[in-house]
């Protein structure tokens, strides 16, 4: 159903609860996807490790760049407010076939970066008990990762607005305890202005251009505000409005926390690249030993916030996807009381539990580096095929713009480039395979795409029209 080229809002035809969410909801599901406190936690020692002391420059270069992302989302998002969002967005402009592959690969994206929080929180735990002396009383890991994801499935599993205020309010406490400890750090340094980190002669320029691939990986999750859109009030306003303060100020966090670590440890990035638990090092250095345990359980904190919004974003798009007959219609149940997706819930945590038992012989640090990987991956190709279908959106409705031209080229520009600075130069063995397993993925999910187009003739027609069943 459409009026004047904008696709109407059916959430009480859908189930589920409409209006549920504000601006600050939606703004708390996309921090709480991108995880702010997870970067300098474990993210920023591959960063550091290749621009150096221009890491916070790469930062800022990125955060540019995902600022043109997301300028093409809230196009977007502001003429259709879906719930999934994204393989209509893509399936009504490049055709039903790269639609179906873009939620193909964004239920993977989604689902493997579950799997990356899952690993990180045991890694945090390792460090946390660790900080505070008590490393003999690691639990199992296998009970450890499934109760970590009970938890925060009964979270998703309840009212909408709880979920969302509940990552809000995880990801704020984890980001406090990090800006007070990281304040103290720097007065203790008895300096802000640092003259090596602004001394642009001295940067690594290519440096901070290869770490660029791993500078947005902190950034992805920003976008998953849209997959809510059904259950926002004025989602055309507040979604993309979600969208672009969250990718703004995550990045602005992003860009400071790299410049105060690095001041941190004396300038010396090479240390941060090289330390197994980076905050740990920092508050040594500044002779504040015991803060590491309340780094680390701020970053415990962002890890189930994070774990949260992920399965509220892919549970949204199997719903989505199961209303228009993609996948089974079961997934398109909704709780009668909480309204909803629960049956997408549960089987999102099924497969990012599954998974991540799976991964666990890999050891944390590597199965982390591994899932997350593959979720950049599917991520990566989402937002290179928004930012071409957001301008042709525009010229459909007719309101094509120099600024949607230019934001489609910047985020284009972007991607492309971030996406060759991933498979070269070539990483060493066994990262080298995982380029060949997303593809092989991709492929998988190309044929049987096809194939369902073909089976099923009025499919296409159906995403095309916004027929949902």
């Amino acid at each position: 159903m459409r009026e004047r080229g904008l696709t109407t809002n059916v959430s009480e035809q859908a189930g589920l609860r409409a209006g549920a969410l504000g601006l600050v909801d939606c703004i708390g599901q996309s921090v709480a996807s991108i995880g702010p406190t997870l970067t300098p936690a474990i993210n920023i020692a591959l960063v550091a490790g290749l621009a150096g002391n221009g890491s916070w420059l790469s930062f800022l270069v990125a955060t540019v760049g995902m600022m043109f992302v997301a300028f093409n989302i809230s196009t977007l998002s502001h003429r259709h407010t879906l719930s999934g969002s994204y393989f209509l967005y893509i399936g009504r402009t490049a055709g039903p076939l790269a639609g179906l592959v873009s939620g193909w690969l964004l239920i993977g994206a989604y689902l493997m970066m579950g799997v990356a929080i899952s690993f990180g929180f045991l890694v945090f735990l390792q460090h946390f008990l660790d900080a505070v002396g008590l490393v003999s009383w690691q639990p199992d890991q296998m009970l450890t990762v499934a109760v970590l994801v009970a938890s925060m499935t009964l979270a998703a599993w309840g009212n909408v607005r709880f979920s969302a205020r509940l990552g809000l309010a995880l990801e704020a406490l984890s980001l406090i305890i990090l800006a007070v400890v990281t304040t103290v750090v720097v007065m203790r340094s008895g300096r802000i202005v640092d003259t090596l980190q602004l001394d642009f002669g001295s940067l690594r320029l290519g440096g901070i251009m290869t770490s660029l691939t791993f500078a947005v990986f902190c950034f992805v999750g920003f976008e998953s505000a849209a997959t809510l859109a059904r259950e926002t009030r004025n989602p055309r306003r507040n979604v993309p409005l979600a969208v672009t303060v969250s990718t703004l100020l995550s990045g602005l966090f992003f860009v400071a926390i790299a410049y105060f670590m690095v001041l941190g440890f004396d300038d010396n990035a090479a240390a941060i690249a090289d330390s197994a638990s980076p905050l740990t090092e920092m508050a040594r250095r500044a002779g504040l030993s015991a803060a590491a345990g309340v780094l680390y359980f701020g970053a415990l904190i962002s890890s189930c916030a994070c774990l949260l919004a992920s399965l509220n974003a892919v549970s949204r798009l199997l719903f989505s996807m199961a209303r228009y007959a993609v996948l089974p219609r079961r997934l398109a149940a909704v709780h009668p009381r909480h309204r909803t997706p629960y049956v997408g819930i549960a089987l999102s945590a099924v497969m990012v539990l599954a998974l991540s038992l799976a991964l666990l012989p890999l050891g944390n640090l590597e199965a982390f580096g591994d899932a997350g990987a593959l979720a950049t991956f599917g991520f990566l190709a989402i937002y290179f095929l928004i930012c071409i279908a957001a301008p042709l959106d525009q010229h459909a409705a007719g309101t094509l713009a120099l600024r949607h031209l230019l934001a489609s080229g910047g985020g284009v520009l972007m991607m492309t480039f971030v996406i060759f600075g991933s498979v070269y130069p070539v990483p060493p063995w066994p990262q080298n395979l995982l380029p060949y397993l997303f593809a092989g993925y991709t492929l998988l999910g190309t044929v049987w795409c096809h194939l369902l187009l073909r089976r099923r003739s009025g499919l296409g027609k159906r995403l095309q029209l916004d027929l949902e069943g």
